[in-house]
């Protein structure tokens, strides 16, 4: 038979610390703290299995249920001396809720129940004190209705406002007993106007109204979207747990408060939290007062006394407390607390949340002091947030203000991390133009942006755009350059012909050459200009401005990386289509170049107006003339991101965009190129419109531009072995590797395979140098992946492109979903966006699938991943799992990767003991 309620007190409890999946995070919190003499109220948990069949059966509860609450209720009043409901000695309850993974402030919490008409006097009588009886009574009737009966907090709120200006006070603390007995009388016909009934007298009922609404409130739109932000599955359910009233405000021998056993901003090993004196948790939690700081250390400056030194007893069983759950429990741990009467009670203790920062620095110190081991640490640090210690910031200080004086402006999608602020600049041209000479930093702020953006994306400090998802071209391009990004951001109004943008009710629009703000960590648009600066990890591995030995942050990354590296068994590589790219990848650890994209060299400013001649060429001739001049280019690109990957692989993939994207669009555009290239316009025009392709995804692109055009990839690949010759000449370890795009059959492989290897060879051998030839293509259709053993016979490496593949499994086009993806996500058609994370079901089973086909026909086939998702931790688990050998990233994803790849690991080996 199922158990659903567990107890907990008297210094045993039903369950344990490792029951989270049962308990909730609160409720083994609890349950461990008991068994471990931690001094803790006692109560009872009601599991969240009890929650889901609450769900499953029509909001009602298991049959045992009812009578094992009253049977734990008992065990309480035994323990505690009073009963509940009793009119002399009544025992009062908190119903707060549990979830196994911490959803802080999303679900809801009733404090003091118990308290009736009845009660309260018994409450008063019993502890001598009628205005803290009568300040917990009007608490409780303002939780409860507002939590279980609807109806509002803030029209008590506006009651107790008005109260102290009434009677000229500052804070609740100094309201009377008389006058809190008459605001109860006021709220109480508060409920009876809103909610049509008296305030329920009966106890049982008010325990059991509490407990349902706790369960409900599972499914309140803010713990939905806290579910979705966080990958929290909604079959989880929370528990409820029941516990004793212990209270803070009944004095000034009284308090509660909220800690952390480390400074969860920074790492650092401080004992961190605030408390109030004479309050209740939701005083600290709500900030309905200010709160005092936990030890005058923590803040020197603070004008109100710490607990440090206005209760030094409690203070010093605190620290001994938190040192015991810290040893136990070998992380830093979020406590809450309340001082009755001067005695120390514990009420929740749960692992802490913490800023990237200080998850690495708290991992590596840990580590240190013997608390942990390395397979731990690297176990512990969410592989995503090691991504905070890359990404310029604000400063704080500057943004809170900011803030505070109205200056948000709308949010987006938060596609790339970090921080940026310039001048507004609403073309690629005016950004290039803008920027020239370091005058001052320019955010490129589009509609959307396009590969002709290119130059402007590059000379932008940050982008951010009015449509697209995570994985549009300004999301994909910026996390490759590491620039702060939002996309998606539909509140914005760009108006390009009045060199504007708006936000819906804005006093003002912005223009082009205003300042304005972006946060890429978390999708916010500032108004104006605040201050930036580099992470120290970015100031020693890449600007060379900051010495290592000057940065514990530096020295804790790369420990942990180093750790990581131990560990995993997945290669980590990066897609990088430029020298620098290449050397920020490197010193980040990658592991050679799973994707450079050759069409982005093309948009040069120095080559451009060659391609478009290419492209426009009348006959093979003329075309091949032109190929000719961009064939130095092409080498010299290649030369100086094979020098910094010197002895590591770089896989080269062939032009894939359609080539109209290469061609001017608007009118102005086709008269300069015209102009440029003495033809007419109207037959420039012409051939545009000739060119232009009604679905180019799925038109003339990839290897199809190989077949129908084979000399633009002979030039390819002559330039990429004319400049490995050249550096292996050099004395140089130079291993290219081509790749074929959107193969979709064996013909298309092998005609275009065949033509690379013997230009490859005729390359080589004019020079006088021998370096292996490496041919294989991008698996990104899914009849590819379907047809994998037959393709794999003449590749000798595959690499999945997920993004499209993506895109043509689910027939999404990754740059317009962003209008249905996250209705789709919210209303549990899809788990998550499939192209932030892979579609494990789908698109995965074909990259399995594939895998599994090419390797049973080739089983030395070397298999990678270069989509988006090869820097997503999640995708990297599954990718890890179903056999592949690398992954490929953007370079401020690598150490991500790195990470992500080591867990995934110690994840395998963990389900295999």
């Amino acid at each position: 038979m199922t158990e659903y309620v567990y107890y907990f007190g008297e210094g045993h409890a039903d369950g344990n610390g490792g029951m989270k999946d049962i308990l909730g995070g609160k409720g083994a919190g609890l349950a461990e703290m008991t068994n471990i003499g931690v001094p803790v109220p006692p109560g009872f948990t009601i599991s969240t299995e009890a929650c889901n069949f609450y769900y499953e059966h029509d909001q009602s509860y298991p049959p045992s249920v009812k009578d094992r609450v009253a049977e734990s209720l008992a065990r309480i009043e035994t323990s505690t001396g009073r009963q509940f409901g009793d009119p002399s000695m009544p025992l009062l309850v908190s119903v707060r809720s549990g979830a196994r993974a911490s959803m802080p402030g999303m679900m809801d919490t009733i404090l003091n129940l118990g308290l009736n008409d009845t009660t309260v006097e018994g409450l008063a009588q019993s502890s001598g004190d009628p205005r803290f009886a009568y300040d917990s009574y009007r608490r409780f009737i303002q939780m409860y209705s507002d939590v279980v009966l609807e109806v509002g907090r803030e029209h008590f709120e506006e009651k107790l406002s008005a109260l102290r200006e009434t009677i000229g006070v500052e804070t609740d603390p100094q309201i009377p007993a008389e006058s809190l007995r008459d605001l109860i009388v006021e709220y109480k016909a508060i409920v009876r106007e809103k909610n049509g009934s008296d305030f329920p007298q009966d106890v049982s009922d008010q325990l059991w109204g509490a407990i349902g609404a706790v369960f409900r409130s599972w499914n309140n739109q803010r713990a939905i979207t806290y579910r979705k932000l966080n990958d929290i599955p909604d079959a989880w359910g929370t528990a409820v747990n029941v516990q004793s009233m212990v209270f803070g405000n009944m004095g000034n021998d009284c308090a509660t408060g909220v800690a952390f056993t480390r400074n969860p901003s920074t790492g650092e090993r401080q004992f961190y939290g605030e408390y109030l004196p004479n309050a209740q948790g939701e005083d600290v939690v709500a900030g309905i007062r200010t709160p005092y700081p936990i030890s005058r250390a923590q803040d020197p400056s603070h004008q109100e006394a710490s607990l440090e030194e206005s209760m030094p007893e409690v203070y010093g069983q605190l620290v001994d407390v938190y040192r015991k759950l810290e040893s136990h429990y070998h992380d830093m741990q979020d406590i809450e607390f309340t001082v009755q009467s001067g005695k120390l009670y514990l009420l929740q203790t749960r692992t802490g949340k913490r800023t990237g920062f200080a998850a690495v620095k708290i991992a590596c110190d840990m580590v240190e002091e013997g608390l942990i081991d390395s397979r731990e640490a690297v176990r512990r640090v969410e592989a995503g947030q090691i991504i905070q210690l890359l990404a310029p910031i604000f400063d704080a200080e500057a943004k809170s203000e900011a803030l505070q004086k109205g200056r948000f402006m709308a949010k987006g999608l938060a596609a790339g991390p970090g921080a940026a602020t310039g001048l507004i600049a609403l073309t690629a041209e005016r950004a290039v133009e803008m920027s020239r000479g370091g005058k001052e930093p320019v955010v490129l702020v589009r509609i959307e942006t396009s590969p002709e953006d290119i130059a402007g994306m590059n000379a932008a400090a940050g982008i951010l755009t009015a449509r697209g998802g995570m994985t549009s071209h300004a999301a994909v391009v910026a996390r490759g350059m590491g620039k702060p990004c939002i996309v998606g951001c539909s509140q914005l109004k760009i108006n390009y012909a009045r060199s504007e943008l708006r936000v819906e009710g804005a006093s003002r629009p912005l223009e082009e050459g205003d300042w304005i703000s972006i946060d890429g960590t978390t999708g916010e648009v500032i108004d104006g200009q605040l201050p930036t600066r580099s992470s120290e990890v970015l100031q020693v591995l890449i600007d060379g401005s900051l010495d290592e030995s000057d940065s514990e942050t530096f020295r804790n990354f790369s420990k942990l990386l180093s750790w990581a590296d131990e560990m995993r068994g997945l290669g980590v590589r990066t897609n990088a289509d430029t020298p620098r790219d290449s050397m920020v990848a490197r010193r980040f650890g990658a592991e050679g170049i799973g994707l450079c994209r050759t069409e982005h060299m093309f948009f040069h400013e120095d080559r451009i107006l060659v391609v478009r001649e290419m492209i426009l060429a009348r006959d093979e001739s003329a075309r091949r003339a032109a190929l000719v001049k961009l064939l130095p280019y092409q080498r010299d690109d290649f030369v100086a991101i094979f020098r910094e990957m010197a002895g590591l692989p770089v896989t080269v993939r062939l032009l894939d965009p359609p080539l109209h994207e290469f061609l001017p669009h608007t009118e102005a555009q086709i008269s300069t190129v015209a102009r440029e290239m003495n033809w007419g316009f109207v037959e420039l025009r012409a051939k545009v419109a000739q060119l232009h392709e009604t679905n180019p995804m799925l038109g003339h692109r990839g290897c199809r531009l190989g077949i129908t055009y084979p000399e633009i990839y002979e030039m390819q690949v002559q330039a990429i072995f004319e400049a490995a010759g050249q550096l292996k000449k050099e004395g140089l370890d130079v291993r290219p590797e081509v790749m074929i795009p959107l193969v979709g059959t064996v013909g298309e492989l092998t005609l275009v395979g065949n033509s690379i290897r013997r230009v490859a060879r005729e390359t080589l051998d004019r020079m006088g140098v021998d370096i292996p030839i490496v041919v294989g293509t991008m698996i990104e259709i899914p009849r590819a992946a379907l047809l994998a053993d037959k393709i794999a016979e003449g590749a000798e490496f595959f690499s999945f492109g997920t993004n499209d593949l993506t895109q043509m499994t689910f027939g999404y086009s990754r740059d317009d979903a962003g209008s249905f993806l996250p209705e789709y996500v919210d209303k549990n058609i899809l788990p998550r966006d499939p192209f932030a994370s892979i579609d494990q079901e789908g698109v995965g089973y074909l990259v399995r699938r594939g895998t599994e086909l090419g390797r049973s026909t080739n089983p030395k086939l070397k298999v990678g991943i270069c989509g988006e998702h090869g820097g997503d931790p999640e995708s990297i688990f599954f990718f890890r799992a179903a056999g592949l050998d690398y992954v490929s990233c953007s370079p401020y994803r690598v150490p991500v990767a790195r990470l992500a790849a080591a867990q995934a690991e110690l994840e395998r080996q963990a389900s295999e003991a």
